[in-house]
């Protein structure tokens, strides 16, 4: 706004309030100007003055001042004035610079005519009086020659005005002693201001000065040299020059030498005081009007000059002061030479007066000066002996610093500024006496032929001379006294002595005169010659020549500079003819080009890069550099073998050029050019030959190494010319191919984990530092190389490189991790990346990595059809065939399985510039690739991966997406190379196979088309009309003709092992609709069909290998399959069967079974079927079955599993013997039990593994079979049954203990041992998975009786101690553990798992509980998990091995602790062992897995909180517990260990300890100190866990039977309330407990809301001994209420109470008083005894103090 109201041109930081009444000063109304002025005045006294300052000049000039003070309102004027008035009081001095404007209409307002007005003026002038400024400015003003601009009325009163003023004036200078005083002011402002005062009085008022005052007027004027202020300095110049022109005599009445030198030579050496701007160009002035009589001339001038320089080092702080110092130092050395005729008389005593100064100021200051740098023995050869030829003094350094102190003082700036003034003063010497620019030029000449006649010369020197030869440059043109006077004699002079030097820096002086004076001028003084252009020529041919190129030594570089500098643009031609003809013998090369002399190459290789460094800066053509001789040389170096020298690779650089983007000049033809990459570039055949890619090999000699490194150093150095060698595109190609490779190896060998060893480190270090060089080399020069290529060299070039990929992956060499493979993949993408324009070339690119060779593909070879099946594949040859299958599957994760395998080509519609998904065009035709999909999913798994990784997820994320027909193009070939190879050992037909079983198919194609169609299914890709139409496909391939086609038929079970689950209906389930019914119809009456065909065979007894029966046998198997679900004990038929199906399956198992009665076949393959069909007949025809054939299912079940134990049980006994009595060594020891690993027979766990699926099928079945069947009778309800399945089961618990000693033995032994053992379940997975579903099923008897059978066994470990190495397993196997869990946790294991027996043979013992040292005793096994210590537990990882084994324990001990009776004393003294040996601290460890932040600052009502995964998880399982009181479900799927399932586990203990151990989670919880978490966990526990514990307490109050005749309770769920009433006699009392809403977190509360006939102590301590039962508690609230009822029963009956706990029962132990005192006979709880001891120190009575 303030900006708006100012005219323009004002600034705009004016303060707002006073632009606005400045602006309305410009009004025509006085009233308005009036108030303005008014408030400008009052503003101004409240402001300061810097925001006054702002609007002076806005005040003087844009409103007009003048025009206020001539306004013709008389107030007008006045309020000016005062406005005025209060502007110079504010302000102050900060007004001065306003004053030559102001000032005049200022003064003259004071004679106005109006007196108030006029006393106004006078009153702000008298502000103004006070500055010496305006006094000096007034004098100017009023004094000056012209007539005054400002006049008040009419000419009379300005001349009456003026007198007054010249009268005042003369007055006030007598009057103030010349205003000398105020030059002793302490303040430089009012000294400059005298100086301004007395000049003005010198120049307005001279005749004011007295004669008398001259005297002390001029001493102080003149002597004014002691002013050290600079501010105060041009004043002081003005006013001496002024004083001196208007008194010229005043000279003569000082002491010149005392008052004015003296104080003037300290003023130079004191650099001026700062004020070098100002002074310096005031001394020339000064020295002329310097009086000669008064001074010695001689002497003040030297004396001025070395004062001058003296005080040089204080006139370098900025530029400009620098440049006022090098320009006063010439003029006044002009000046004083000109002017010598001033100070001395006649013509001798003149030119001596200029020699004085040329030698002492010139030479010994300013030159050393220069020379400053040079060291101190240098300096005083330059300077030392000089003699001129009229006088034989020498002349001296005069002022001498040392180097380090010049150097430090000096920069660069300085030198070259002091090397101009030197210059300038030499050129003003010359136009002034010839003779005197001698003495500097001998001294210069005699110095330099000193310097070079020196042994021992300073470089720093040399290079000063260099630059002021350089310097010399900028004299005017026409000047010749440079060359003729100074450069050319001295070169002349100094020329054979340089010849003598090794110094490049002498060399350098020569070539420095050549770049200024020109090459024939400086070539004519060199030698003497004329200037023609003959006589030139043949002085560089025989002189200049041969001295440049006399012998290869350190000053070669600099002479070879010196050679072409001399090189004249008109004689070129032969010039250049004569240099390279005497390098290089023409008539020696053209017979023998081996004759070159080695130092010959080098010195042309330094001659021709600074050949090419003068083209880049010239625009000579570079046609006018070839020479035929530079031909030869150089096809001479490249074939040359080995290497002529180390400056081969150099030269040959130097002569092709490209050795940056811009350098494209080149000094040898094509055809050499050609020649030379052909010869030298051995990288594409020692290394690397680009024809035959299989047959590269990395030679290893040192000779073939240097010629590799030489062949690499040409092309780092000539990169960018193999543009010009386009046309030999093989010749590129074998380059960037071989650069390439080796890059790629010089990568892989970085990041690999390959180490090689000691013989062959020195030889591959040095092939590294190669490989490393190439890489430097590809990273900068290749990306360029390539856009020189032809598309179609380009093409090529990629096919070769993705061909050497191909060729190294199949190579047998170290090449075969996982890293190389990844190494592989970025090389094939850069590849793409480099040369692929689009994705139609990529696919190209991609056809030629993919195309056929000898080892690719191994299965599946693309032809024009499509695909066809490879028969001559070696096995040998997988391995490598793997590694290419890992690199494609590298390159699918990369770029996708659309490109890779669909070949998808993405194209951009031409309609539409925009980018997007309908814009895209897909194109298969030509790039489509399922047999790519075949031939990874035959090879199956390859380093790092397999198809169910990495593969399958691929396939099945584009089928979902985008099928296009992709997956049934590779069924069908996957199923044709089924259909040939034939099916092999096949799957496991009983039930669905898992990817291990799939893994164990040796068939290639059938294990791909099974892994196939399982993983389509599975992820619902295809469902079930995708079953059937390929199930009738099959059928319809079974047969060729009536023959069978036996392929098919091999291939056909594990199909439909497949097939089954979406082609049939699951068991239990309904069919939807018409069209299932046709589809089961088929496959049901398929079925029947294959059934029948088994039948028609004969019994298996009878089968010899060769029959086809065992097919259909395994037809019909793979058509009843079982169902084995993940949790314990879910086995149950896999499908709906029809009533036919049923019947005559029946029949087929009756064939069989009668058949097997009658003779025994051993075969393992039929023992195996006959297993299975026993399976699939109880699953699917157990109701048909009668006495006999349960007689035989029985039978055969026992018999096998029988058979698998005694192997097992033998094997454990080895295993026993081997690390009980075996050898001390470990090693030999786990040896063995590797082979006893091994020795497990495999065909016995198969029949062992079908028989447990048989039994658990039997034992699924059988048991609902009375509830679904009412009426009849359970066939196997007889006690016979029931033992047989007992035997049967101990059978299988024997298995189980099996297993567990192994793992104790191995666990008891070392940690590779029990990694052994656990390690080989995994190869029969599947058959200990069933152990543990069938022994989780078994019954108590048969566990006692298995038990009882390890003990008597007589091996080293127990039945529980081997349960508990078993849980605690290093490698988990869920399914054991979990079986393991259950057994110890339930009967009969259960009462000796936890706590050892007692001595007598108890474990409940009323008694013992009275003696804390007789506390419940834990085995170790677990006693060691649970009293770990909390922090120990807090510091692991949160899914750690031992942190899991603890939380397991806690588990065990908690389903312990719940499983007693609540007022058991085994209960008891099992929480009395956790409260006194665990630290509560593991609930810690439990919140660790539960996060807490969604509780962390929110109210526990909120109901809207979305929990995190783990808190949901740790929730629902602690709600369970709570309801449960087990912790079995998250047990059960705790293994493989997982982050949520180790929060559910947490979860389910806590809520298990909220529910047994109350007291304890409360001891812990109150001792949080962390209010966040305290509220969090509150939350937490409030809203998922205290409802169910509260209702739960409650209910079990509620359904207590401890109420009677004068006890009763009553029950409020809705307030959380019990009141419990308590009646004797005539007393009772009302007691109300409340539960809080976070119970058990929070204590219960009790109180009393009535009481009758009992004192208030008593009623007190009733209420305490409630409170304290209940809070003490850890079970229900019921037990503490019963308890405590019991408490007040005994007291009524006279029962004396413990004196320390003032209770009868103790609130802990639950015991009485006994131990009584022998003095006073009191009674006392051993506990609460035992506590007074501890706590007391002391063994004496609490009550008599009496020994106890």
């Amino acid at each position: 706004m303030a900006a708006s109201l100012l005219p323009s041109g004002a600034t705009v930081d004016i303060d707002g309030d006073l632009a606005l009444h400045l602006k309305r000063l410009s009004r025509k109304d006085p009233t308005t100007k009036l108030k303005a002025l008014t408030s400008l005045s009052q503003l101004m006294e409240e402001k300061s003055a810097k925001e006054l300052v702002v609007i002076i000049p806005q005040w003087v000039k844009a409103f007009e001042y003048k025009k206020l003070l001539l306004d013709y309102n008389r107030e007008v004027r006045r309020a000016t004035h005062d406005t005025m008035t209060n502007l110079v009081t504010v302000v102050g001095r900060d007004l001065a610079p306003h004053l030559k404007p102001l000032i005049g209409p200022w003064w003259f307002s004071q004679f106005d005519s109006i007196y108030e007005v006029s006393q106004a003026a006078k009153r702000s002038f008298q502000v103004l009086s006070s500055s010496l400024l305006a006094v000096a400015a007034l004098y100017d003003i009023f004094f000056a020659r012209s007539g005054s601009e400002y006049v008040i009325g009419e000419s009379k009163y300005g001349v009456k005005s003026r007198s007054v003023a010249l009268t005042f004036a003369e007055k006030w200078f007598s009057n103030h002693n010349y205003f000398l005083d105020f030059l002793k002011s302490q303040s430089p402002v009012i000294r400059s201001a005298a100086y301004s005062v007395i000049r003005s009085c010198l120049k307005n008022i001279p005749h004011a000065i007295g004669g008398g005052d001259m005297k002390v007027l001029a001493g102080t004027i003149l002597g004014c040299f002691q002013e050290k202020n600079p501010a105060c300095h041009s004043s002081m110049w003005e006013t001496l020059f002024l004083f001196t022109k208007s008194f010229p005599n005043s000279w003569a009445s000082v002491n010149v030498q005392k008052t004015i030198v003296n104080r003037l030579l300290n003023f130079l050496k004191n650099g001026c005081f700062g004020s070098q701007q100002v002074s310096y160009p005031s001394l020339v002035l000064f020295l002329e009007i310097v009086p000669s009589e008064a001074i010695n001339g001689e002497k003040f001038l030297i004396e001025f000059f070395r004062s001058l320089w003296e005080g040089r080092s204080l006139s370098y702080s900025s530029q400009a002061d620098q440049l006022a110092f090098f320009l006063a130092a010439e003029e006044c050395f002009i000046w004083s030479l000109r002017n010598a005729s001033r100070y001395v008389d006649g013509e001798d005593g003149i030119y001596h007066l200029q020699c004085k100064l040329v030698e002492e100021i010139l030479l010994g200051l300013f030159w050393h000066d220069y020379l400053s740098s040079a060291c101190s023995k240098d300096q005083d050869v330059l300077f030392s002996s000089y003699s001129l030829g009229h006088s034989n003094s020498s002349i001296q350094p005069i002022y001498k610093e040392s180097r380090e102190v010049v150097n430090s003082k000096y920069s660069r700036d300085h030198k070259e500024s002091l090397g101009k003034c030197i210059i300038k003063i030499i050129s003003g010497i010359h136009s002034i006496k010839h003779d005197l620019l001698l003495i500097f030029c001998s001294k210069f000449q005699a110095g330099c032929l000193d310097m070079f006649q020196k042994t021992e010369y300073s470089s720093q020197k040399m290079q000063k001379i260099v630059k002021f030869i350089l310097l010399l440059d900028g004299v005017q043109k026409g000047e010749t006294w440079p060359l003729l006077d100074l450069v050319g004699p001295t070169l002349a002079k100094s020329f054979p002595l340089i010849g003598t030097l090794d110094s490049p820096d002498a060399v350098q002086i020569i070539l420095v005169s050549v770049s200024v004076f020109g090459p024939r001028k400086i070539t004519q003084e060199l030698t003497c010659s004329e200037l023609g252009e003959e006589q030139f020529l043949k002085s560089f041919n025989e002189i200049i020549v041969p001295w440049c190129l006399k012998i290869f030594s350190p000053t070669t570089a600099a002479r070879l500079d010196l050679l072409l500098a001399l090189v004249d643009d008109e004689c070129f031609s032969e010039q250049w003819d004569a240099i390279v003809s005497y390098i290089v013998d023409r008539e020696k090369v053209g017979v023998d080009p081996a004759a070159v002399d080695r130092n010959c190459i080098s010195v042309l290789a330094i001659l021709m890069e600074k050949v090419r460094e003068r083209t880049r800066k010239t625009a000579l053509c570079q046609d006018n550099w070839h020479h035929e001789l530079l031909d030869l040389v150089a096809v001479h170096v490249a074939q040359a073998y080995p290497p002529v020298g180390n400056s081969d690779a150099q030269f040959l650089c130097t002569v092709l050029g490209g050795g940056s983007k811009d350098d494209n000049i080149s000094f040898v033809s094509w055809n050499t050019s050609v020649r030379i990459f052909l010869y030298s570039t051995v990288l594409g055949s020692f290394l690397f030959n680009g024809r035959n890619l299989s047959h590269r090999s990395m030679g290893s000699s040192d000779t073939v190494l240097e010629k590799t490194h030489f062949a690499l150093d040409v092309l780092r150095g000539s990169s960018f010319s193999l543009s010009t060698v386009e046309a030999e595109s093989e010749l590129l190609q074998d380059i960037l191919a071989a650069i390439f490779i080796i890059d790629w190896e010089f990568n892989w060998v970085n990041v690999s984990e390959h180490k090689f060893d000691e013989e062959h480190s020195g030889k591959t270090g040095t092939r590294l530092t190669f490989y490393e060089a190439v890489h430097d080399f590809r990273c900068k020069a290749c990306g360029q190389l390539l856009k020189v290529f032809a598309v179609n060299s380009q093409k090529v070039l990629a096919t070769t490189l993705t061909q050497a990929i191909k060729c190294m992956l199949f190579m047998d060499s170290i090449y075969c991790s996982e890293n190389f493979i990844s190494s592989c993949c970025r090389w094939a993408l850069d590849i793409f990346e480099l040369f692929c324009q689009d994705q139609v070339e990529e696919q190209q690119l991609l056809d030629q990595l993919l195309s056929k060779n000898e080892l690719w593909p191994l299965w599946v070879v693309p032809d024009k059809t499509g695909a066809r099946l490879r028969t001559d594949n070696v096995p040998t040859q997988v391995p490598k065939n793997s590694k290419f299958v890992a690199l494609v599957d590298k390159l699918i994760s990369k770029l996708g399985f659309d490109r890779i395998i669909a070949g998808s080509v993405f194209e951009a519609s031409p309609s539409s510039a925009e980018c997007s998904v309908g814009n895209l065009a897909i194109s298969q035709s030509h790039y489509y690739r399922p047999w790519l999909a075949a031939e990874i999913l035959c090879t199956w798994k390859w380093l790092g991966s397999s198809i169910f990784s990495s593969f399958l997820p691929s396939l099945i994320s584009y089928v979902k997406s985008r099928d296009h027909g992709l997956s049934d193009s590779i069924l069908r070939i996957l199923l044709d190379g089924a259909l040939v190879h034939g099916a092999g050992n096949g799957l496991n037909l009983l039930w669905h196979a898992s990817a291990d079983e799939l893994e164990a198919v040796e068939e290639p194609f059938l294990r791909a088309l099974a892994s196939l169609l399982s993983t389509l299914f599975q992820e619902d890709v295809w469902g079930n009309d995708k079953a059937a139409s390929l199930f009738k496909l099959l059928l319809e391939k079974l047969y060729i003709g009536d023959a069978v086609n036996s392929n098919c038929l091999e291939v056909l079970p594990s199909v439909v092992n497949i097939l089954i689950a979406p082609l049939v209906i699951g068991y239990g389930d309904s069919m939807n609709n018409q069209h299932d019914l046709y589809r089961l119809s088929e496959f049901h009456s398929a079925t029947v069909d294959w059934i029948k065909k088994a039948i028609s065979f004969p019994p298996l007894n009878t089968w010899h290998t060769g029959e086809d029966m065992k097919d259909w046998l395994h037809l019909v198997i793979s058509c009843f399959p079982v169902k084995i679900t993940e949790l314990i004990g879910g086995v149950k038929p896999g499908r709906y069967a029809s009533h036919v199906e049923r019947t005559t399956l029946y029949e087929l198992f009756l064939k069989q079974r009668q058949g097997a009665s009658a003779v025994i076949n051993k075969l393992p393959l039929v023992q195996k079927l006959m297993s299975e069909l026993v399976v699939i007949s109880v699953g699917y025809c157990w109701e048909d079955f009668d006495e006999d054939d349960w007689k035989f299912v029985m039978h055969q079940l026992r018999f096998w599993i029988e058979a698998a134990v005694v192997m097992i049980e033998e094997i454990v006994e080895n295993i026993n013997q081997t690390l009980t009595d075996g050898p001390n060594d470990s090693n030999a020891s786990l040896d063995k039990i590797k082979i006893n690993v091994v020795s497990i027979d495999s065909f016995a766990i198969e029949l062992a593994r079908n028989a447990h699926v048989g039994f658990s099928l039997l034992c699924s079945l059988i048991k609902p079979w009375d509830k679904l069947q009412d009426g009849n009778v359970n066939p196997l309800g007889d006690d016979k049954w029931e033992f047989i399945i007992d035997r049967i089961f101990e059978g299988v618990l024997r298995l189980f203990f099996c297993t567990a000693v192994t793992e104790a033995l191995a666990n008891s032994h070392c940690p590779e041992a029990s990694s052994i053992i656990a390690l080989s379940r995994l190869d029969h997975h599947r058959f200990w998975e069933l152990v543990a579903s069938c022994s989780v099923q078994s019954s108590p008897h048969a566990r006692d009786k298995a038990v009882k059978s390890l003990e008597v066994w007589g091996i080293n470990e127990g039945a529980i101690s081997s349960l508990y190495a078993l849980v605690f397993s290093c490698k988990p196997f869920p399914p054991l553990q979990y079986a393991a869990f259950i057994l110890l946790s339930t009967e009969p294991v259960a009462q000796s798992a936890i706590t050892y027996c007692r001595d007598d043979g108890t474990t409940n013992n009323e008694d013992s509980l009275d003696t804390p040292s007789e506390n419940a005793r834990l085995r170790e096994e677990i006693s060691h998990k649970l009293e770990k210590l909390p922090h120990e537990v807090h510091e692991m990882d949160l899914v750690a091995h031992e942190r899991v084994n603890v939380f397991v324990a806690w588990s065990l001990l908690l389903s312990h602790i719940v499983s007693l009776p609540s007022s058991s004393p085994e209960r008891e003294r099992l929480i009395q062992y956790v409260q006194n040996s665990t630290n509560p601290a593991i609930l810690d460890c439990l919140f660790q897995h539960i996060p807490l932040d969604p509780y962390m600052g929110t109210s526990s009502k909120r109901k809207d909180i979305e929990l995190p995964a783990e808190v949901s998880e740790a929730a629902n399982a602690a709600r369970r517990a709570v309801t449960s009181s087990s912790v079995l479900f998250s047990v059960e799927l705790l293994w493989p260990i997982a982050p949520a399932k180790m929060a559910s586990l947490a979860g389910a203990i806590y809520g298990l300890m909220l529910h047994n151990l109350p007291a304890y989670v409360r001891g812990w919880f109150s001792d949080i100190r962390d209010r966040s978490a305290l509220s969090a966990i509150e939350s937490f526990t409030k809203a998922l866990c205290s409802p169910t514990l509260i209702s739960n307490e409650l209910s079990q109050i509620k359904k207590a039977s401890f109420a009677d005749e004068n006890f009763s309770i009553v029950v409020s769920k809705s307030a959380n309330e019990v009141v419990a009433t308590y009646k004797k006699d005539e007393t009772g009392m009302d007691l109300v407990i409340h539960l809080p809403p976070s119970y058990p977190l929070r204590p219960v509360d009790v109180d009393c809301t009535r009481s009758l006939g009992i004192s208030e102590v008593k009623r007190r301590k009733w209420l305490m001994s409630l409170m304290t039962f209940i809070r003490n508690q850890n079970g229900a609230l019921a037990e503490a209420i019963r308890i405590w009822k019991n408490n007040f029963d005994k007291e009524f009956e006279g029962v004396e109470e413990c004196p320390i706990c003032y209770s009868v029962i103790h609130t802990v132990s639950h015991s009485f008083p006994r131990l009584a005192c022998k003095t006073c006979k009191h009674k006392f709880h051993s506990a609460c005894l035992y506590k007074w001891f501890s706590t007391s120190h002391k063994s004496t009575c609490p009550l008599c103090q009496s020994p106890f």
